[in-house]
């Protein structure tokens, strides 16, 4: 039986799941993404160079690891030969090691002016998205009329598609967002260039995925934004365009769910949001500012600056249950290395209540008041700790506390951005 781990997200996203991707990824031979587009970016430090994946997976700094952008992914292809070329501009092998669904949907330009002309109409209602045309890609794929890789590589198709598709977009465009028409010829010729190179790239990647069941061979999934973004679970409106829960990996793959093995769960120490929505532990304060400095909290993908906080348990106990997670990673441990006390959100107290539980109402998340269990910081410098017991006794004690809080033990802890600084905690320790 071949082993295929998914690791998700837990929290806002941005937990550190490209480091933790990449540590892992060199134990299988197949590392698959199965949601999300350019909107994501993992971050993954090696010495002194750092790399930022937006759709090619994290495995692919592993040689010898075939790496799939599932059919779940949305993917701007001009995008996509940005970062091969980035990649392969810096020395990393990018051939027959990439494999892109033929089965995911393609980010058209139309679909940037859209999400960026839809955004500014919410005005103080925004959602916070990047403009990356994530939104409106997962709409057109909904909607039944979006145009997938398969079809971009056959030009007669292709063009039969894309004038039934403009001839309403266009429409759109002007009547309704007051922008001008764009040109689909032009998208054409565009288009028609990026799929002949990406051709090589593109096959059916359910059939690759089935075989390499078959075979026994090893598959990591890989998961991008966070659980309390998921489009079903999250903070909605303000959550990304796909399914980023567990549950997400077999529609965004075609693995079946009951040859997923295990779920690995990602967290931050502390937590962080980019864009809008209600953040109920953040901290707009000193305390928020120094883990943002500590932690260098900017988006990856954007450059902004991320709203920082305590961490949430209520969330976390939240996500933990709804993606099955059978471990957990534990980020960043070191930002909390300069407070004299660490707070935990053990509960939410509204209109003279308890909630132990997330609500799916964001005008009673808005309004929660945190209930904070307090705990002893360590003070030290935790970087070079290498083991479990490495590791201060208050760092050991907060470690086994998100352990207690979440229902799930901790496995790997990070200590820094170096693709070393990760514990992996013994199972005698």
């Amino acid at each position: 039986m071949s082993e295929t781990l998914l690791l998700v997200g837990l929290q806002w996203g941005d937990e550190g799941k490209g480091k933790v991707i990449d540590a892992l990824s060199s134990r299988f031979e197949i590392v698959a993404r199965f949601q999300g587009g350019a909107n994501a970016g993992h971050t993954v430090q090696i010495g002194d160079e750092k790399f930022i994946l937006h759709l090619v997976p994290s495995g692919i700094l592993h040689p010898g690891t075939l790496c799939v952008v599932g059919n779940g992914v949305v993917a701007d292809p001009g995008g996509l030969l940005d970062e091969i070329d980035a990649l392969r501009e810096r020395g990393v092998e990018v051939g027959e090691n990439l494999a892109v669904s033929d089965r995911a949907h393609v980010v058209m330009p139309h679909h940037k002016v859209m999400d960026r002309a839809s955004e500014s109409e919410l005005g103080e209602g925004k959602i916070g998205t990047t403009g990356r045309g994530i939104g409106p890609c997962y709409a057109d794929k909904a909607a039944r009329c979006g145009i997938r890789f398969a079809e971009m590589l056959q030009p007669r198709v292709f063009r039969s598609r894309l004038d039934a598709l403009m001839d309403l977009k266009n429409r759109i465009l002007v009547e309704i967002y007051g922008r001008e028409p764009l040109d689909t010829d032009a998208i054409y010729e565009e288009y028609c260039g990026y799929a002949e190179r990406l051709r090589p790239f593109v096959r059916d990647t359910v059939a690759i995925l089935h075989d390499a069941l078959r075979q026994g061979r090893s598959i990591l999934l890989e998961g991008a934004q966070g659980s309390l973004l998921d489009l079903n679970f999250g903070t909605y409106p303000y959550v990304t365009s796909s399914a980023v829960v567990a549950g997400g990996a077999p529609v965004g793959t075609g693995i079946p769910p009951g040859r997923i093995n295990r779920v690995l769960g990602v967290a931050k120490s502390y937590c962080t949001r980019v864009g809008e929505g209600p953040f109920p532990t953040e901290q707009a304060n000193e305390a928020g500012a120094l883990m943002r400095e500590r932690g260098n909290e900017y988006g990856s993908t954007t450059g902004r600056p991320r709203r920082c906080g305590w961490l949430d348990g209520v969330a976390l106990r939240h996500t933990t249950a709804l993606n099955g997670v059978d471990a957990l990673s534990v980020g960043l441990l070191d930002v909390l290395s300069a407070f004299e006390t660490i707070n935990v959100c053990t509960g939410y107290r509204v209109d003279g209540r308890t909630l132990e539980q997330f609500p799916a109402s964001l005008e009673t998340l808005g309004a929660v008041e945190p209930v904070y269990e307090q705990f002893p910081g360590w003070q030290s410098d935790i970087t070079e700790a290498t083991e479990w017991e490495h590791l201060p006794a208050p760092a050991r004690n907060y470690l086994e506390a998100i352990e207690r809080i979440a229902g799930a033990p901790v496995q790997f802890v990070s200590v820094g951005p170096e693709r070393n600084q990760l514990i992996e905690r013994k199972a005698d320790d």
